[in-house]
């Protein structure tokens, strides 16, 4: 889908998004309950339902009516062997993974090549010294349990969606386990989010240090009733407005969230006002819209940014070619961004999306003070279907063109 944008003042009212954070983490919980959990407010994104589908691979009954989402769970220790799709969703991927090791027969996950690409070393690492079977070709992870209770230790700087999977898996084996994270640990508040959907479910886990967690064995999920809370990382791409000259009040978001992207308008406003270095390591998706506020007022520095390489697209690179068609400069080095600011212009040539929600909303907002026309604009189904239809709300028209061939 192509899109054009033409320049306007955004000002109005909007209601952020269903978090596909915590819908991920409350439908994977509810996915393990023994009974039927309802989970209200969850989005219609094709994460979500790749998570969704996932689930009834494994043996859960899940049944959607809009946006309340009824799942019967599942042992997975019992699951027969599936195909588990998981679509373009890295949560869904690396959160289920652990769960197809709890069990003894064979699970394949499949998904996009860029999905498969992504790095999963953590998971091969931990089978090999488990002794179970992990193999991984261009298009399809293939595991096999089960895994036993022990010690574990993963790395906290890669992601902490494997952390996040092996909390959901751990509390299913016999035994206890601990789980440690090598430093330096990045995102730290979305395992505290695994962490407290975790509590919400009935499943005990202890903390016995700084990121060292005890987790007692042959627990079970309890069914619950839940609602997706607000998305602060969905919410930022209107906040940032506000620093760009706009007039925007995102509503539904929790003021006590856990969500890392919760901290969009402090950095931005140490990027603009106070024109401090800002750090990424705990909130990456946070990247491609500050680096666009940053365009737009003089500039800003960036570190924490390696992992920005390995995420639907190398997401510094990729704003690094976009904002130049604005007029931007981006210098990108191994662990830090520097966005030069001057003068935005119109692009003269189109934008791309580089098949990236977070990279199209980004130059969506962008746009806003020059116009532009974005290609591969559908990108944003992956976690804000809806995006442009609010985005149009606040004062201008959006023309769409259809699908791109």
């Amino acid at each position: 889908m192509t899109v054009t944008v033409r320049p306007f003042t955004p000002r109005g009212t909007v209601t952020a998004p269903p978090s596909k954070s915590a819908a991920h983490r409350l439908l994977v919980c509810a996915g393990l309950a023994a009974g039927e959990s309802v989970i209200e407010n969850v989005p219609a994104c094709e994460d979500a339902a790749a998570t969704l589908r996932c689930l009834t691979a494994l043996g859960a009954a899940v049944t959607r009516d809009g946006a309340t989402v009824r799942v019967r769970g599942t042992d997975p220790a019992t699951a027969r062997a599936a195909v588990l799709d998981c679509g373009e969703s890295g949560s869904t991927l690396r959160f289920l993974t652990p769960l197809c090791l709890v069990g003894e027969n064979e699970q394949t996950l499949t998904g996009s090549r860029k999905l498969l690409s992504r790095p999963l070393a953590v998971y091969e690492t931990l089978c090999r010294e488990k002794g179970l079977a992990f193999r991984l070709t261009d298009g399809a992870l293939t595991v096999k349990g089960p895994l036993s209770s022990g010690a574990f230790t993963v790395p906290g700087n890669v992601s902490s969606q494997f952390v996040s999977g092996l909390l959901f898996a751990l509390p299913l084996l016999a035994g206890d386990s601990t789980l440690s994270v090598t430093d330096p640990v990045e995102s730290r508040p979305y395992i505290d989010m695994t962490l407290a959907a975790l509590r919400q479910f009935g499943v005990t886990v202890r903390e016995t240090a700084p990121n060292a967690w005890l987790i007692p064995g042959g627990q079970r999920y309890r069914p619950q009733t839940a609602t997706v809370e607000g998305d602060c990382s969905g919410a930022a791409f209107f906040e940032a407005l506000n620093f760009l000259g706009g007039d925007v009040t995102v509503a539904g978001l929790a003021p006590d969230t856990l969500q890392g992207d919760r901290v969009f308008s402090a950095l931005a406003k140490r990027i603009v006002c106070e024109r401090a270095p800002v750090d990424l390591a705990d909130c990456p998706d946070l990247a491609p819209v500050l680096f666009a506020v940053a365009a737009a007022n003089g500039g800003g520095t960036f570190t924490g940014t390696r992992r920005l390489a390995d995420k639907e697209s190398d997401r510094a690179r990729v704003m690094q070619t976009e904002l130049a068609k604005f007029g931007a400069a981006v210098t990108v080095e191994e662990n830090r961004v520097r966005v030069t600011g001057g003068a935005l212009h119109a692009p003269t040539e189109p934008l791309c999306g580089h098949n990236d929600h977070r990279v199209v909303m980004a130059l969506a907002v962008l746009a806003c003070k020059t116009g532009g026309t974005i290609v591969g604009a559908e990108a944003v189904a992956k976690s804000f279907p809806n995006f442009f239809e609010l985005y149009s709300s606040l004062g201008t028209e959006v023309l769409s063109y259809g699908m791109d061939q």
